[in-house]
């Protein structure tokens, strides 16, 4: 859905380039791509239905302000109703902040894990798990009542620990309602503040499923009951979500593969079918790829306009503050940048996710700009360098001008790779090193006037505006 709406919609901003105001015609021509686009990405009708008259009416009342355009007035008001649909708004209409889970009971809280078999429901109990603990500072206790699926409990197992939290064992031959009984007696006697349970999915909707789920949903009494859905499910996804509404009071919606969707209609389907808000969503396949869901900032992703904030928590999180200050004090005395500091930016790199993640974040205009580079091979490139300075001695890390003939050879059969890797690595290490004596001194500032500074990027919508 991100890239058709962005590339619909940036189509229609240029052509209504010199139209004076917003008219009957012009929005009529903006919804019919709005339209187009949400169907495409298999949102359900009624939703599109909904959107594009709310769309209409705001469009039609609205006055262009200021410097905008036409296109730039009517692309903010898409912006502004996506994000109410996907999110909660109050009496006024307005965006309310955005919440996470409810613990606010007696502990242990219960939050119970509803979903599909495939949808991501045992990996992100784990990943919750850890944004409990990291985020929350709590205790967590994780157990699985899926006695059907092989491998089910001891994949809960292994990702619990990676999480960080404590597993209670459970075993096939139990019944699911006996493992939760035996599971909350042990969190309180254990004083965990938090249980995860993860409960059976099956392949398709089915009575025993619901059934099952709705005797844990009663024992249980979560403070939390999380509907987990497939975000590229489609129209599925408008299935699986009305009945386990029929059969739950889902209290949260948490929204997986989110980072590999390239339709999108989930996000807004089943926050209006559920009617319960979108809590989570799924960004990365790690442990700590979860992220609380924020329907603003994902309404200007779905628009081309990036997400800054996004990209700017991922470069704090990954980002080792003292050691960017050795390099900065290593560079302001005078010392080389050598091929340990080299490594080391490369390890930044890629805990701020790598050169993908990054470019998920930007605006669409800045991405269009790179459209030409192959990602994949550029992360590949970042992992071949990283395995051919691995292969160095220390002092060849701290002396480059020592690698003749013979060290590369056997740098290269350490590394595996060609000579000509190993040339091409140093190559562009010279490049770098070039570029960090300009910095020193003020160069930084003459570096990017000669680069045109940023000229050419772009307003912030993404849509050259």
């Amino acid at each position: 859905m991100a890239s058709n709406l962005t590339d619909r919609l940036s189509r229609l901003v240029k052509t209504m380039r010199g139209q004076a105001r917003i008219t009957e015609s012009n929005v009529q021509e903006m919804l019919r791509e709005v339209r187009m686009a949400l169907l495409e990405a298999d949102v359900a009708l009624p939703v599109v239905r909904d959107f594009i008259t709310r769309v209409k009416d705001k469009a039609l009342g609205a006055e262009v302000v200021g410097s905008l355009s036409p296109g730039q007035a009517l692309v903010g008001i898409v912006h502004k109703e996506l994000a109410a649909t996907m999110g909660e708004v109050d009496e006024k209409g307005m965006l309310r902040p955005v919440s996470d889970i409810n613990l606010a009971t007696q502990p242990p809280a219960v939050i119970l894990m509803a979903g599909l078999q495939g949808a991501g429901k045992t990996t992100t109990t784990a990943k919750l798990a850890k944004y409990l603990i990291e985020k929350r500072k709590k205790k967590v206790l994780t157990v699985s009542a899926d006695v059907y699926r092989p491998a089910a409990i001891e994949q809960l197992k292994t990702v619990t620990k990676q999480a960080g939290a404590e597993w209670f064992p459970s075993t096939p031959d139990q019944k699911p309602r006996d493992i939760a009984l035996a599971a909350i007696d042990y969190a309180r006697k254990h004083y965990f503040d938090v249980l995860l349970v993860d409960t059976a999915g099956r392949l398709a909707i089915d009575a025993a499923l619901m059934a099952e789920i709705g005797d844990l949903h009663a024992l249980l009494n979560p403070i939390e009951t999380l509907f987990v859905v497939d975000a590229m499910q489609g129209q599925d996804a408008i299935n699986t979500a009305r009945a386990f509404k029929d059969a739950l009071p889902l209290t949260g919606v948490v929204l997986t593969k989110l980072d590999g969707d390239s339709r999108g209609g989930a996000a807004l389907s089943v926050r209006q079918i559920t009617g319960a808000p979108i809590k989570f969503a799924g960004v990365s396949e790690k442990i700590d790829g979860l992220e609380v869901f924020d329907a603003e900032r994902h309404a200007g992703r779905v628009l081309g306009m990036g997400d800054i904030v996004a990209l700017v928590e991922g470069v704090t999180k990954g980002i080792d503050v003292e050691a960017a200050q050795k390099l900065a004090e290593k560079l302001k005395s005078g010392s080389n940048f050598d091929l340990n500091d080299f490594l080391a930016q490369i390890s930044q790199m890629k805990k701020m996710g790598g050169l993908s993640s990054l470019m998920d974040k930007l605006p669409s205009q800045m991405v269009a700009k790179a459209a030409n580079a192959d990602m994949g091979r550029a992360e590949r490139d970042m992992r071949r360098m990283e395995g051919i300075i691995n292969s160095m001695t220390q002092l060849e890390r701290r002396k480059p001008e020592l690698l003749k003939a013979s060290r590369k050879k056997r740098v290269a059969m350490g590394a595996g790779v060609q000579v000509q890797e190993v040339n091409r690595m140093l190559n562009q290490f010279e490049q770098m090193q070039t570029m960090m004596k300009k910095m020193r001194g003020g160069g930084m500032m003459k570096m990017m006037k000669k680069m045109g500074g940023m000229k050419g990027m772009g307003g912030p919508g993404g849509f050259g505006m």
